[in-house]
Parts: C-alpha cells; structure tokens; sequence
C-alpha cells in the first residue's frame, strides 16, 4: 500500500491537489486585500472624526464637525488613490522605481508637501466659483460645503474604480458649484470662472502633451539618432537636466511654497535660471563618470535619466502635497470656521489639525488604493522609457509656469496625462515617418495591412476615450451629484 502511494499517478493526483489548494490561496488573498485596504481606510476616516470630536465636540455644532472631519479624510484617502498617481506612474512605468519605493517616496513629499508648505489662506468657496453671501446664513453655508465635500469624493472614488485619473481640483469645483446652484440658484456661480475652468480642460492636456513630445523629438534627433550615442549624451543630459532642476524650482517657488514665501513670476524664474546653471555645471562631470564604458546603444541612455527622474517625481508629489491638499480639507477647513465663529464670508486658515488629516489621509490613499491608478498612467496607456517619463516630468513643471504667465488655471492630473498621451501619440508619428522613408528607399519593402496597422498603434485608443470622457463629465457630474445631497440634506435637516 505505501508503495503504491508512491507511483507517479498518485504524485500526480498530490501536485494537483496542492496545485489547486495554492490557487486558493491566492484567490483568498487577492479578494481579500481591498477588504483590508477599505477597513484600514474606515479606521482612519474614524481617527479623523475622533480628533474633530477632541477639539471641537463640546462646541455647537460638535457633531457637524465631527461628521465633515470623518468626509474630509475620505476625500483625501480618495485624492492619494487617484491624483498622486500622476506624478509616481511615469517613473514606475520606467522601471526607473519600484511600485513599493514609489508610494514610500510619495507618501513622505506628498506628506512633507501638504504639513511645510500647504494650507495657505483659500477662500470660503473653492476658486471664487460663488459668492459666499449668496449663502444667506452659516447653516446653509455649512450644508453647501459638506454637499460639495462628499460629492466630490464620491465621484473620484468612482473615477479611481473605473481607473480613469481624474482632476480632484475639477471634482471640488464642481461639488461647489452644484450645492451652491441648489442653495442660491444660477446667479450665485461666477460663470467667467466656469469658463476658464472648462477651457483648461482643453488646454491643460494639449500644453502638456506638446511640451512633453518637444522634448522627446529633441532627445531623439540629439542623442538617440546620433552615430556616437555616448558622446552626444554628455553634451545635452547635463543641459536637460539643468533645464529640468530650472523648472521645478520655479516650479516650487510659484505653487510649492506659498505659505513661506511669496514669490512673484519673475522672481521665481530668476531663481529657476540660477538653479538650472548650477545644477548644469555640476552635472557635466556626475554624466562625463556615469557613460564610462556604457555601450553605444539606446539602453545604455536610460541609465543617465534614472535619478533625475526620480528626483522630480519627488519633487512633484511636494508640489501636489503642498497645493492639493486644500482640494480635501478647504471645504472642512470652512466648515470648521463657520461652525466656530459662525463667518463664512471671510477668507480661511486651514488648522493645523485639518492639514494632518489631509496629508495622512493622501498617503493612506496612495498606500492602499494608489498601485492601480500608477500602473494605468504609467504603464498601460502607453510604453515609457526614462527619457519618455522624463520628459513627462519635465512638461508638468514647465506647463504649470506658462499657465501662470498666462493667468490660466490648469490641472495637475490632466498635464501629466496629457503629457503621456503627448508621449506616445509623438512616438506614433515618429514611427509612421520612419515606415514611409524606409518605404521610400527600399520600394519592393511590403505595405501593412490596415488592421496590422491598427495592431501597432502606441496610444491604446480605449484608455484614451476613458480618460478623456471622465475629464469631461467630472465637473458636472460632481455638480449634479453635489445638489442632489445639498437637497437631501435640507429635507432632512428641515
């Protein structure tokens, strides 16, 4: 009998048996992880309800602020699941990071970002979208703000279900405008600023995008294309990354700190130039020692852009915490002080208190629920290298500066994007190009088909229609979504 155990049919039937019990381990373990990550994510919107009560349970309206605290944290968990994933994916698709050195990295700038140099003084209503008086008293102000909170939360919460990236600031905007249509009517919304905000919807992807294939088309024609690789990347990587160093500490100096410094436009580009020159001598010798003995092939240049790529992503999630922070905690933040002194119609002071539930709440996000997003920006859209992801990086910090020279309100989340998509849509046509001149020299060369065409596309079209349809309908759809609570909320309050 014990030997018959041991024949092959019976190791067999015992590999198959294991085989199957590991299976369901796996299985387990996969449907049991967003069970954990949402029961994690409950306990800290109950952390965050349990400190409102703490510093403001014995007041008032104690159990309003306890509730808008318990949102607030939400909303934020929301935005690190969704909106840092912007600035991570383009690395992470890169293999430049780690998914795991990724959310460490962010969850430390985001947090540094939001605590340093977040909270600066935001109006009582998101963006100047509607006038506060308009309110008529601190209860309806309170309501509209808690409408506008959820609302928002829930519609990126959906977004980041459905894994299209979508811009928190738009979300916020849109719950504003949708409660305060429900309290005050049309005539309360600024529609001047409306429309600026549904411009950016165009604008903010497509400079994003333009900057982003600029770059990539120059690092192309002067680096990748060259007969010596090696020796044309010593001369221009130590330039682009000067450029890059320029740009982000412009970039910082305009939207990263504004509770510290002001800075004006001017300021911050004298400051970025002086930044770019140093950070280009200095790197001259750092690239001369890195491409000793690198092979004359397009592999060996992604080494050189690796640290500078994660460098700026590091300093993209300072800036995101730094200025996005406010998109979770500016409407609790008024909730707090129109429940405490009963003035809405005054500018706002985030506490210190409402800025931790900020900042941890992003980090919890972006732990727990934030792979998703970064792989779709990343990796699945379309294929990024170093030099494409860098490339991504640098559009976002120099977009950003030519929308303020401007005076255009742009998005984070819709540059970046835009700044992949501006990536891959380039490398089609490049590519394209590329077919015809060899087409051209060699004409017995076979023609594709039109579907062996289709199959070659860089962009994945599906993704591309996803993302560019949640853009669209994010700011009336957290509006409506934003009256009809505002609404539920006054017939239960009466």
């Amino acid at each position: 009998m014990a030997n018959r155990d041991l024949e092959p049919r019976h190791l067999d039937t015992l590999d198959r048996d294991l085989g199957r019990f590991a299976n369901l381990e796996k299985a387990t373990a996969y449907v049991g992880r967003p069970v954990v990550g949402t029961s994690i994510a409950f306990a800290f919107m109950l952390l965050a309800a349990l400190a409102a009560a703490i510093f403001f349970g014995q007041s008032n309206n104690g159990m309003i602020v306890v509730i808008a605290a318990a949102i607030g944290a939400y909303m934020a968990i929301n935005i690190g699941a969704n909106d840092v994933a912007n600035n991570m994916g383009p690395a992470v698709g890169a293999n430049a990071m780690t998914m795991g050195g990724a959310i460490i990295v962010a969850a430390v700038f985001e947090s540094a970002g939001a605590l340093i140099a977040g909270g600066d003084v935001v109006s009582t209503i998101a963006k100047g979208i509607i006038a506060p008086e308009s309110m008529g008293s601190p209860d309806v102000f309170i309501w509209a703000m808690m409408a506008a909170l959820l609302s928002s939360a829930l519609w990126v919460n959906l977004a980041t279900w459905v894994g299209a990236p979508v811009s928190t600031t738009h979300s916020v905007v849109g719950g504003v405008m949708g409660a305060g249509i429900a309290a005050a009517g049309f005539g309360a919304v600024s529609w001047g600023t409306m429309s600026k905000i549904a411009a950016s919807w165009v604008i903010s992807p497509v400079l994003g995008g333009l900057i982003a294939a600029g770059f990539l088309w120059f690092i192309k024609a002067r680096i990748i294309y060259q007969p010596d690789k090696i020796a044309a990347a010593r001369k221009w990587v130590p330039m682009l990354v000067g450029i890059m160093a320029g740009a982000f500490a412009s970039y910082l100096a305009l939207k990263g700190l504004k509770k510290i410094v002001k800075i004006d436009l001017g300021s911050a580009l004298m400051i970025g130039a002086a930044a770019g020159a140093l950070v280009w001598v200095v790197m001259i010798p750092v690239i001369k020692r890195q491409s000793e003995g690198l092979e004359n092939r397009n592999k060996s240049l992604k080494v050189l852009f690796g640290i500078p790529l994660i460098v700026s992503a590091a300093l993209l999630s300072f800036a995101h915490g730094a200025n996005d922070v406010a998109n979770a905690v500016g409407p609790l933040a008024a909730i707090v002080q129109a429940s405490d002194t009963g003035s809405f119609t005054q500018a706002v002071s985030i506490p210190y208190w409402v800025m931790i539930i900020g900042a941890f709440g992003i980090s919890f996000g972006l732990f727990l629920f934030g792979p998703k997003l970064i792989r779709m920006v990343g990796s699945q859209i379309t294929k990024l290298n170093p030099m494409r992801a860098y490339c991504v990086a640098l559009s976002a910090a120099i977009t950003v500066i030519v929308a303020s020279w401007l005076g255009l309100p742009v998005s984070s989340t819709h540059i970046a994007v835009g700044g992949v998509f501006g990536v891959g849509f380039f490398r089609e046509w490049d590519a394209e190009r590329r077919l015809k001149a060899a087409r051209m020299a060699i004409p017995d060369r076979p023609v594709l088909g039109p579907e062996e065409r289709r199959r070659r596309k860089l962009v994945r079209r599906a993704h591309f229609l996803t993302i560019a349809a949640a853009w669209v309908i994010t700011v009336p759809a957290a509006a409506v979504l934003s009256a009809v609570i505002f609404a539920g909320i006054r017939m239960v309050t009466g």
